[in-house]
């Protein structure tokens, strides 16, 4: 059976599980976290963690405990956690020209701190959102799922395992041609507006299948802006101007000029909303807290003291102090202070609203907080020197993003954990076993890319579409000069949009934001689940469509990462 590192009789938190944990979320890490750089949203990686798992635990160790195997992706999971948190922050920095002003060392030890107070933060609610309440976490169902599913859990593995290696042969087979696009509206003769270029990217076709219909609004953004206004503007001759009084129609500087402020805008104005919708959730987390404070959970033994919950206030404060206090000289104590209390509060507040919207629609609103805990910190450093301004909020902001980040994937993880029999201790401690790990394989990651030739944050491979949201808002807040109205006007659509149906703003607006050619090779991906849904039926779609996906992101990523670090390496 093995013993456990606690020392229980039976393999749940193993050496074996800890090892594979942490070498599955190296990778989840590493690829999501490229994959939301390129298409500017992060995917859940608590499944492609399990599927692994089996792949690694039953395949070469022919061992069976399925809390096992729950453990390896609670851990793995864990060091994924910083993939969104830091990839909507930090290239923030290096957008604004400040990358070389700010310590990576002092920025990985505070997001490995945040890591550790969300974590820290959202365990006295495990009892009341999950044993009480019983909130749905349809994700955390979904893994769950997988786990009891062992002889098709190997099976995935194995789909998930071809997939990859197909997907890693296209994009060496891409740099080393140096082809990533295929004009096809060149051959068709369609007007150069419309731009008819595909992304030749398995990795985006991936995404698009995993997101399914959730990523429809995504492409009707794109085709919106390309296959709508662009034709429209062509017949009432209003294509806009250049700072030269040249009339612009070809689709990258009409990009530039006019759909990607708006779809900047559009981020900015639905993640605002989302926070607003995300309002009425604070009484229920009140609620949440007040009787989870009743409930005592150091009796029974299965899960960490609710007594942890202070030693994590006490500890923010003085870990997000000494973060912002060191991160810039300029930064006094006070305002040291004041940004850490300010950061402490939001992680709380953030935390427990992520843990509920995710519970209750399996949709989090976590670039829309992170986007107002790093604007309300930039009030804070106001008058002080621009860059140590910025430099200072991001820092903290990035460190109290991963904390929310981590809050929403252990709630996830422990609703698994409950319908499989796990230990909630067990799971605690896995996921800050995980935690540590995460910021350390990030920043390699955001480092790697960005003085990579070819790549860099902000360039057409990576336009971190998020991290720009976020470093136009802080522009626009310092007095920078940025497009205002288009700003303005995509706001108030993506607030009506994401109004009307929670998140719809944000990814119309990413689909203005990026590239036309990536959307219209992620509707390639969307399309082919639609039409698996229909055709082979939903089972298939889950059983073998999404291993399939999930190597098609794996593999292309991990090639990508390896790529710019090669480039680096012998530059």
């Amino acid at each position: 059976m093995g013993e456990s590192i606690t020392g229980r009789p039976y393999p749940e938190l193993t050496w074996v599980a800890l090892i594979v944990g942490w070498f599955i979320g190296i990778i989840l890490a590493g690829s999501i976290g490229y994959a939301a750089l390129v298409l500017g949203f992060s995917i859940e990686g608590s499944e492609l963690a399990a599927i692994l798992g089996f792949g690694i635990l039953r395949g070469l160790f022919r061992r069976k405990s399925i809390v096992e195997n729950n453990i390896v992706q609670t851990i793995a999971s864990g060091v994924n956690g910083a993939a969104s948190g830091m990839m909507f922050s930090v290239p923030a920095i290096f957008l604004l020209g400040f990358g070389d002003q700010f310590d990576p060392v002092v920025l990985t030890f505070g997001c490995i701190a945040g890591a550790f107070l969300g974590i820290a933060f959202i365990i006295p609610l495990r009892k009341h959102m999950i044993d009480y309440e019983r909130l749905t976490y349809p994700g955390g169902v979904a893994v769950a799922t997988i786990l009891k599913s062992p002889g098709a859990g190997v099976k995935k593995a194995l789909i998930l395992l071809v997939a990859a290696i197909i997907s890693a042969s296209v994009h060496v087979a891409t740099i080393k041609t140096g082809v990533d696009n295929w004009n096809l509206g060149a051959i068709l003769h369609m007007p150069q507006y419309m731009n008819g270029i595909w992304y030749l990217s398995l990795m985006t076709v991936g995404v698009g299948f995993i997101a399914g219909r959730g990523g429809v609004a995504f492409i009707i953004g794109g085709f919106v802006a390309y296959w709508f206004i662009s034709p429209l503007l062509s017949v009432t001759g209003s294509f806009p101007p250049d700072a030269a009084g040249n009339v612009i129609n070809t689709p990258g500087p009409l990009r530039l000029l006019l759909y990607r402020p708006m779809g900047i805008g559009m981020l900015i104005g639905g993640a605002i909303m989302g926070v607003i919708l995300a309002f009425p959730l604070i009484s229920s987390a009140i609620r949440s807290m007040q009787k989870a404070s009743k409930v005592s959970s150091e009796a029974s033994g299965d899960e960490m003291p609710i007594k942890l919950l202070y030693f994590a206030i006490g500890g923010a404060v003085l870990l997000l102090t000494f973060m912002a206090v060191t991160s810039v000289e300029s930064v006094s104590l006070g305002r040291g202070i004041l940004m850490a209390l300010m950061g402490t509060l939001w992680i709380w507040m953030s935390g427990i609203i992520l843990s509920e919207a995710i519970g209750r629609t399996n949709w989090s609103p976590l670039s829309g907080m992170t986007l107002v805990g790093i604007t309300l910190l930039i009030i804070v450093t106001h008058g002080m020197e621009r860059g140590d301004s910025i430099v200072a909020a991001i820092m903290v902001g990035a460190a109290t993003c991963v904390a929310m980040s981590q809050a929403t994937d252990l709630m996830l993880d422990l609703k698994t954990g409950y319908l499989v029999g796990a230990t909630p201790r067990m799971q605690q401690i896995g996921q800050f076993a995980g935690a540590w790990l995460g910021p350390i394989v990030v920043i390699g990651v955001i480092f790697v890319l960005h003085q990579a030739d070819g790549y860099g944050l902000g360039s057409e491979k990576l336009p971190a579409p998020q991290a720009q949201a976020l470093a136009s808002t802080i522009d626009g807040i310092m007095g920078g000069d940025v497009p205002t109205q288009k700003y303005a006007a995509g706001a108030i659509l993506g607030g009506i949009l994401s109004a009307l149906m929670g998140g719809l703003g944000i990814t119309v607006g990413l689909g203005f934001y990026l590239p036309f050619n990536i959307v219209l090779t992620y509707s390639l991906g969307t399309l082919a689940r639609e039409f698996s849904d229909r055709i082979k039926g939903k089972t298939w779609s889950e059983g073998v469509g999404i291993p399939i996906a999930a190597g098609l992101i794996v593999g292309e990523a991990l090639v990508g990462v390896g790529n710019a670090a090669m480039i680096v390496a012998t530059s």
